[in-house]
């Protein structure tokens, strides 16, 4: 084989290599080190308190979220305020003030405690990593976190589960 022909073939080996790594950026829930190691691009943060990271993007809301993920808002800090109906605040009930938000938790919480992240999406405990659960209803509202809804929106008595961090046992 001569040298053009050795150059080329490496060239076109190297074009497609580049190529189909492109397409090939983690998903989120899955496991990092480096934000790089979610996408190339940086649109994609590696959330390292969580174990063995966590691929997200933060600061989402209810319709951003790649695909295999939801939006989900955390709430920082312990709040003791007024209790509240998710189901009813903001339509037919406002117990919370301007400035907060009902949790699915039923206290109201400063909007300005508010994180979001985007978080895998699950059925079942299965589809998570080890080491995290599938949050149903009940467990959003004992190990917090709940999916962002659209404007008008409740979440309902089913609302998207997703992976999260197991508290430990």
């Amino acid at each position: 084989m001569g040298i053009s022909r050795l150059f080329s073939a490496v060239f076109v080996g190297a074009v497609v290599s580049v190529v189909a790594g492109a397409g090939c950026a983690d998903e989120i829930g899955d496991e990092c080190s480096l934000s790089s190691d979610c996408a190339a691009d940086g649109s994609r943060f590696c959330d390292n308190t969580q174990p063995s990271g966590y691929c997200t993007v933060v600061g989402c809301d209810y319709n951003t979220c790649p695909e295999e993920s939801a939006c989900v808002r955390f709430f920082t800090g312990s709040f003791a305020n007024r209790t509240c109906d998710p189901t009813t605040e903001d339509i037919g009930t406002d117990m919370c003030a301007p400035d907060e938000v009902c949790a699915i938790d039923g206290r109201c919480a400063p909007a300005a405690s508010e994180l979001r992240f985007c978080m895998r999406k699950c059925n079942d405990n299965g589809d998570c990593r080890s080491g995290y659960e599938c949050r149903t209803l009940e467990l959003m509202r004992t190990h917090g976190g709940e999916p962002v809804v659209a404007p008008g929106e409740t979440l309902g008595d089913n609302p998207e589960k997703f992976c999260a961090e197991a508290p430990a046992t």
